[in-house]
């Protein structure tokens, strides 16, 4: 390089950081002309505290307050595991009332069979198809079938569904008897 040419270069970087420092300085006297505002007493609002004093006798109730733990470490995300009952030599009676057993999860109709799933194939959720019958269902997870069952998920082996009128939970497994054609 000559030294005409660097002599042009140290120039026009002078001016280059001559024009940044007059928009940064430009910008920084905004600033602070905006934040060195009076505050007008009109628009002044006090907070709304009864009594500004200090409280002593809320703090030193509160310097007096022990710490007790509950047993948990801080620093893991889990609960320390419930304290082992105390032995004793009478026999467990119990006290409460007897709670009848739950009923039996639900079943799908004896005459209905799930025999497959499938996948379209741009990717979309599985489908699974169900006979009764004549009568081929295709359903997907979060359909419901005959108005009764609500498909949760489809699984390789399995189909679990839900009872839509008492929430109660089944499933199914993948039928392998083969299908006879319809005629």
């Amino acid at each position: 390089m000559s030294d005409k040419t660097k002599l042009a270069w140290l120039v026009g970087l002078i001016a280059v950081a001559a024009i940044i420092w007059y928009f940064n300085g430009k910008v920084r006297s905004t600033i602070t002309s905006n934040s060195s505002l009076s505050m007008d007493e009109r628009s002044f609002k006090p907070l709304g505290i009864e009594n500004p004093e200090l409280q002593r006798d809320v703090l030193k109730h509160s310097r007096e307050t022990e710490y007790k733990t509950s047993g948990r470490d801080l620093f893991t995300g889990f609960a320390p595991p419930p304290p082992e009952p105390e032995k004793t030599t009478q026999p467990n009676i119990p006290t409460g009332p007897i709670v009848a057993a739950p009923p039996p999860p639900p079943a799908l109709p004896a005459s209905m069979k799930f025999f497959g799933y499938g996948t379209v194939p741009n990717g979309s959720a599985r489908r699974a198809f169900l006979a009764d019958g004549d009568e081929i269902y295709i359903v997907g997870e979060g359909d419901t079938l005959l108005g009764k069952f609500r498909i949760v998920k489809i699984g390789n082996a399995n189909l679990d569904f839900e009872e839509v009128a008492t929430g109660r939970r089944g499933s199914t497994n993948i039928s392998e008897e083969p299908a006879t054609p319809a005629s």
